[in-house]
């Protein structure tokens, strides 16, 4: 999700987005939570921290609570590291519909979230 928000600001931004156990697919109810407001994840995949190690960036940015500190670290220019947390709504139990109100809730964090960060460094 936080991948959809920062290209939905900035369509020149490079975005990758990597976990350090990523599932097999972008999760259902991720994707529907984004559609909702007009972002397709649907040909987003997820994939794994490692392949991103040598390479430089102006941002590593982790964003799951359970992440910040098993991060790898990046053997490429890291200019910032920033830690923006979040619980991970697929860890959410209950019915569905409070499950996809899990997804929700996060959702409009992260865009919050990541708004406040994107307007911060385009000041």
């Amino acid at each position: 999700m936080a991948e959809g928000f920062l290209k939905s600001f900035d369509s020149s931004l490079e975005v990758f987005s990597a976990g350090t156990k990523p599932s097999t697919n972008v999760h259902p109810k991720a994707i529907r939570a984004m559609k909702e407001i007009g972002i397709d994840l649907s040909n987003n995949f997820p994939k794994n921290v490692s392949q991103f190690l040598g390479d430089s960036f102006d941002y590593v940015i982790t964003v799951c609570d359970n992440v910040k500190e098993s991060c790898p670290v990046f053997a490429g220019e890291v200019r910032h590291r920033l830690h923006i947390g979040f619980e991970d709504p697929a860890e959410a139990s209950g019915t569905e519909e409070e499950i996809v109100a899990a997804f929700r809730k996060i959702r409009d964090e992260i865009k919050d979230s990541l708004f406040e960060f994107y307007t911060s460094i385009n000041k």
